[in-house]
């Protein structure tokens, strides 16, 4: 196992409760209508809308620099889109658009009392104190860094969706970092991801944009190692469930910092705050099936 220093096991505990409460506070910018349509209005379209918002903190960079940080993409699906989306629309306007879109969402889904509550002002408060930590170690985090070097808004519920936002990225760096440590692809990763069974493979596959060939050289490749078992179905071995275990746990511990500034009692706080608009948003986002 590959061992943070400073972090135990209650570190991690923490971060991964936390952010597993709180994911739906940002994840659903990449299904609500109000995304897609504000993209379009600048004149992109499609799975470029994702890759262009979802850079554009980091500027306009090459579609390589978008393999590299999203990691787990094909990267011919990346090519089709960058550099082409900074052509139609400059990376200001993008941040922009996202902002605008999570703004009509949140009213939408969530309400405009729910946004105007002292709740939301404080988990907003929490969530901030949290991400300006992760902003304090960026080191090799370059989607968080970027991330975190956007202007902050001003009203509440926009706070918190960029604090998540940053928080977020914090930890999907940390992951990368875990998976070239152990040699994994972006591939090989999402081929263990569907093996645990957590989202199907063909919605893996589709979204990601992986040929049936690239995908089962990677299942083949995983074989050999004793990652997966014999057979045409993806089934984890006892070493490959350890070393997923172990992934895992270790992207709890890279990610625990932000969380330790709050302390058990703040980040109980701040689960308990965002629990019920967390559990409004996700009945948005697709079910695996």
């Amino acid at each position: 196992m590959i061992e943070v220093e400073g972090v135990d096991d209650e570190g991690a505990v923490l971060a991964r409760k936390t952010w597993r409460t709180l994911e739906p506070l940002h994840g659903i910018i990449y299904f609500v209508p109000e995304a897609a349509d504000a993209y379009v209005r600048l004149g992109i379209a499609g799975q470029a809308g994702y890759f262009a918002s979802r850079a554009a903190p980091m500027g306009a960079v090459t579609a390589d620099v978008v393999v590299s940080t999203f990691f787990n993409f094909n990267p011919e699906l990346v090519h089709a889109a960058i550099p082409a989306a900074w052509e139609v629309a400059t990376p200001v306007a993008l941040v922009r658009a996202r902002f605008t879109a999570i703004d009509a969402a949140y009213r939408r889904l969530l309400g405009e009392d729910v946004l105007a509550s002292e709740e939301m002002r404080r988990a907003a408060e929490l969530a901030r104190l949290a991400a300006e930590e992760a902003a304090r170690h960026v080191e090799g985090r370059p989607l968080a860094a970027a991330h975190a070097d956007v202007a902050w808004p001003s009203e509440p519920h926009l706070v918190l969706w960029h604090a998540q936002s940053i928080l977020r990225e914090f930890r999907g760096d940390g992951h990368i970092a875990q998976l070239v440590v152990r040699g994994l692809s972006g591939l090989e990763a999402l081929v263990t991801h569907a093996a645990s069974g957590d989202v199907p493979e063909r919605l893996l596959r589709a979204t990601r944009g992986w040929t049936a060939d690239a995908w089962e050289g990677a299942a083949d490749a995983l074989r050999v190692r004793g990652w997966l078992e014999p057979g045409d179905k993806l089934r984890l071995t006892p070493l490959g469930e350890e070393v997923r275990q172990e992934l895992e746990h270790g992207t709890d511990k890279l990610a625990a910092a932000p969380y330790a500034v709050l302390g058990e009692e703040q980040c109980a706080e701040l689960r308990g705050l965002a629990r019920p608009w967390s559990a409004a948003l996700a009945q948005q986002l697709p079910r695996p099936g």
